[in-house]
C-alpha cells in the first residue's frame, strides 16, 4: 500500500488500462495540453500522445457524440466532462445513443465508453454548477453508474468500467481531488454493483455513496462515542444497487438511514427505501429515514450552503430518532 490522492488514483486506472490496450483513449475538454481541468490526466499527453489524448473545443453534444460512435466501431474512449452540469449539453447522445444503441441494434452493437467527471456541489458554484445526477442517469436502463468515495475505490472502479462492454457513467467530486487514501500497488479491480461494508455495527445501518461518505463516517464516530454501533454501507454503485448488501445489514440492525446529496423527489435514497420495505418490512423496527440536500437550487451564499447539505448532526438526530433515543 501507498498514499495518493484521489486524481492520483484516477489517472493510474487509465494509464493502466491505455498501456494495456491501444483502443482507449482519453477526450475533453483541456485533457491534454492544460494536464486536466483537475490535473487527472497530468503527463498522459506525453506518454500517449495527441492521437490518444484529445483536447476538444467547449462542445459535450460533439465530443460525446463522437465518443459514442468510435465505441461502435472498436474503440474504447474515456470522455471526461468538466462537471456533469456540462453533460446536460450531451444528455441526448448519452441518454438516447449510448445506453439504447445495444439494445436497438439487437446487440449488434455495444458501446464501451465510460463518462467521467465531477458531480454535486463544489462550493460557492451556484445553482447550475452544484447539481447531482447521480439518479438522473441511474434512471436510464442501458447505463452503469458509479461514485466512489476514496481513491482506492476510485482507481479499482474506473478500471473496471474502462473494460466494461456497456457505456459507465463514472462520477467524482471537485472536493475530492486532493483527498488521500491507501491505494494497493497491485493491480486490481473492484466490480461493479458490489456495495463495501466499510464498519460493523448492530444499532442501525448507514448507507450513502460518493463524497457525502464523509458526513456518514464523521456521524457514525460520533454515534460510536455514545454507544450506538452503526453499521457503515458505501454504495460505490447506484445502478445497479447493491441491495443484497443493505437487505442482510437491515436484518441485522432493524433501521435505516440514508444519506445522500441531491434533491429528494426520485433520489437513489427514495428507490432504496422502497426496495427494503417490501423486501424487509418485518425487520424494520423503526420508520426508513433519509437525510437530503434542500429541494431548492443550491444557494451561492455559504451560510445557505451550510443549511443546503447533509450533515453529521442531522444524520446522529436521524439515528436517534430512528433508535427511539430522547437525549
Amino acid at each position: 500500500m501507498r498514499e495518493i490522492q484521489f486524481r492520483e488514483a484516477l489517472r493510474e486506472a487509465m494509464q493502466e488500462e491505455m498501456r494495456n490496450d491501444e483502443n482507449i483513449y482519453l477526450m475533453g475538454e483541456e485533457v491534454a495540453e492544460y494536464n486536466g481541468a483537475y490535473k487527472v490526466s497530468q503527463g498522459m499527453l506525453d506518454e500517449f500522445g495527441a492521437k490518444r489524448v484529445i483536447d476538444t473545443p467547449i462542445s459535450e453534444l460533439g465530443f460525446a457524440g463522437i465518443g459514442i460512435g468510435s465505441a461502435m466501431n472498436g474503440l474504447k474512449p474515456i470522455i471526461e466532462f468538466m462537471t456533469f452540469n456540462f453533460s446536460l449539453v450531451a444528455i441526448d447522445q448519452i441518454i438516447n445513443g449510448a445506453a439504447k444503441i445495444m439494445s436497438m441494434s439487437g446487440g449488434q452493437f455495444s458501446v464501451p465508453i465510460v463518462f467521467r467527471g465531477p458531480t454535486g456541489n463544489a462550493g460557492m458554484l451556484s445553482s447550475q454548477h452544484s447539481q447531482c445526477f447521480e439518479n438522473w442517469y441511474a434512471n436510464c436502463p442501458g447505463l452503469k453508474v458509479v461514485v466512489p468515495s476514496n481513491p482506492a475505490d476510485a482507481k479499482g472502479l474506473l478500471k473496471s468500467c474502462i473494460i466494461d462492454p456497456d457505456p459507465c457513467i463514472f462520477m467524482e467530486s471537485e472536493l475530492m481531488y486532493g483527498d488521500k487514501g491507501e491505494v494497493p500497488e497491485e493491480t486490481y479491480y473492484i466490480p461493479i454493483g458490489k456495495a463495501a461494508v466499510t464498519k460493523e455495527g448492530s444499532d442501525v445501518t448507514l448507507v450513502g455513496f460518493g463524497k457525502i461518505m464523509k458526513v456518514v463516517n464523521a456521524a457514525a464516530a460520533e454515534l460510536e462515542k455514545e454507544g450506538i454501533h452503526a453499521e457503515v454501507i458505501d454504495l460505490r454503485t447506484v445502478r445497479p444497487i447493491d441491495y443484497p448488501c443493505i437487505i442482510e445489514s437491515v436484518k441485522k440492525t432493524n433501521r435505516l438511514v440514508i444519506v445522500e446529496e441531491s434533491w429528494p423527489l426520485g433520489s437513489i435514497a427514495t428507490e432504496i427505501a422502497f426496495k427494503v420495505q417490501k423486501d424487509a418490512f418485518d425487520y424494520l423496527d423503526a420508520p426508513i429515514l433519509r437525510i437530503m440536500g434542500g429541494d431548492v437550487p443550491l444557494p451561492y451564499a455559504p451560510t445557505l450552503i451550510q443549511e443546503y447539505l447533509p450533515n453529521p448532526e442531522r444524520v446522529i438526530k436521524a439515528v436517534k430518532e430512528v433508535m427511539y433515543v430522547t437525549k
